[in-house]
């Protein structure tokens, strides 16, 4: 009884899981094919990496792309069939990847 319980938990558990973040990484291979496999490596200088990079940052470009409010062809075409849960899902899987963000020192802003 116990062991039947235990398994429909963790059947519900692993469900639940993927019905919450199971497609980001199939629809985030479209995002790789100029950011990078690992969003670490873009195929160009000019590309971000991602992999890292805070969520609510990256939800919040993804939307402000789609609307129009942030400017990039590319891009705006990009996020133009994602829906507000794949923005979601695409950036909590994005930010939770390993990361090597530079990031740039105080110093080069304050004189």
């Amino acid at each position: 009884m116990k062991a039947s319980l235990l398994i429909a938990l963790l059947a519900f558990v692993s469900a639940s899981a993927n019905a919450a973040g199971g497609a980001a990484p199939q629809k985030a291979e479209v995002c790789a094919a100029c950011h990078g496999a690992d969003f670490n490596t873009p195929v160009s200088e000019d590309i971000p990496r991602l992999a890292g990079q805070y969520e609510d940052y990256l939800a919040r470009a993804l939307a402000d792309y789609k609307l129009g409010t942030r400017k990039n062809a590319l891009m705006s075409g990009q996020t133009e069939g994602l829906s507000a849960q794949d923005i979601e899902e695409l950036a909590a899987y994005i930010s939770g990847l390993p990361g090597d963000l530079k990031i740039i020192p105080l110093h080069r802003f304050v004189r």
